[in-house]
């Protein structure tokens, strides 16, 4: 029977990882898969996660199962930075933790479908991977334009879709830093869209995996919260791999909100047996890591610390792109306003394989870069180089 079976493809960000090591060229420059990376080219693990793993190392007295809600105490310990000091405490919010952010996008769309949902909207470009979970487990796609060609959020498609989606739909929302365009939607546009949600049927789904990475904790939640604060019903996933240097330990959050604390209740049953049916019990070390962190004034501000460091290298990049005035054909001004780790380049799979074969530039073939893989050394370098394949 195994036999009857295609072969599938190679995930190309990854077969990108084997192409740039074995380029011997010192300057080569590595903007394929999505880790931040510090100046000199490394993903570190935060101090304030290397401090709290050594209490856990001293403190820790077993492995035990934890259930498929995980470690409970790192879920609460989450909440107020994700939702805010001020959420009520009236059992509407509910979570649990989940493999990695990735585990709860699964979860959140898995528990949609069982909640009779159809078809899940969703902005394109988006991350490849919603794409796969979304036919994975059996729901319609319905794409629209996220971003116009000035580099802003294309509120006009969106008004569009909540105009014509009914009972059924949901509509997946990057929270921040979005993946892949670094096109955020703006407090005022969040603001918007809560309204027209709170008017509609449609059910949202929020994907935060980035916080902390564009504006700031607070700035980066403000359109999860602004949602939250209108609508009855919402599914949040969430992820601490990126701002927690905890790629590995896959670390991740659902929550759901519902009209009242036995509908939440009740969901978060169905979620649980889902869980239970895909991954039993997520990994707990990682979760237990933050939950340290969390729980220690001294460690909570190293970590915080550490994420400003990183927010800033981030910053200055986008800044220095912004600033170039020769890259050929492309305009780099609009990736100063955008957000996060990651910006879309017009450039097509030729020139994407001439900046590599020419100029050891590694980058996806869709024109996606990771910001954090330039410096502010080797900017002018990367703009150099892409001024030669599309001027």
């Amino acid at each position: 029977m195994l036999d009857r079976l295609d072969q599938q493809a190679p995930d190309a960000l990854l077969a990108l990882i084997k192409l740039h090591d074995a380029d011997p060229r010192a300057d080569k420059i590595d903007l394929g898969v999505g880790v931040y990376k510090t100046a000199d080219g490394a993903t570190p693990v935060f101090a304030a996660i290397k401090g709290a793993e050594q209490r856990l190392v001293d403190s820790q007295n077993s492995k035990s199962y934890l259930g498929p809600e995980g470690d409970m105490g790192f879920v609460r310990a989450l909440e107020p930075h994700v939702f805010g000091e001020e959420r009520p405490g009236d059992g509407r919010l509910d979570g649990m933790q989940t493999p990695g952010g990735t585990g709860a996008v699964r979860l959140a769309l898995a528990l949609a479908k069982k909640a009779d949902v159809t078809r899940v909207f969703m902005g394109v470009p988006s991350w490849p991977n919603h794409a796969q979970i979304l036919a994975d487990v059996g729901l319609q796609a319905v794409a629209f334009e996220h971003a116009t060609s000035d580099g802003a959020a294309n509120m006009a498609a969106l008004r569009e879709v909540l105009a014509n989606a009914g009972q059924g739909d949901a509509l997946l929302l990057h929270g921040c830093c979005h993946n892949p365009t670094g096109v955020d939607y703006t407090p005022a546009e969040w603001d918007e869209i809560a309204g027209l949600l709170a008017d509609s049927p449609v059910l949202p789904v929020i994907d935060l995996a980035y916080q902390g990475l564009g504006d700031g904790m607070d700035e980066d939640a403000y359109g999860l919260r602004a949602v939250a604060a209108r609508v009855p019903e919402l599914l949040v996933a969430y992820s601490c791999d990126k701002n927690f240097g905890l790629y590995r330990d896959r670390v991740g959050a659902f929550w759901v909100q519902s009209a009242s604390a036995e509908v939440t209740a009740r969901a978060i049953s169905n979620a649980a047996a889902l869980a239970r049916a895909n991954w039993s019990m997520p990994p707990d070390h990682g979760g237990a890591a933050v939950r340290v962190v969390l729980k220690d004034a001294g460690l909570t501000q190293q970590w915080q610390d550490e994420l400003k460091s990183m927010r800033e290298r981030i910053g200055a990049v986008r800044a220095k792109l912004a600033a170039s005035s020769n890259a050929g054909g492309v305009d780099l001004t609009p990736l100063g306003r955008q957000k996060g780790m990651f910006a879309m380049l017009p450039v097509d799979k030729d020139q994407v394989q001439r900046l590599r074969d020419d100029h050891g530039v590694y980058m996806a073939g869709s024109g996606r870069i990771n910001v954090a893989g330039l410096t502010e050394a080797n900017v002018e370098q990367f703009v150099a180089a892409l001024a030669d394949v599309t001027g």
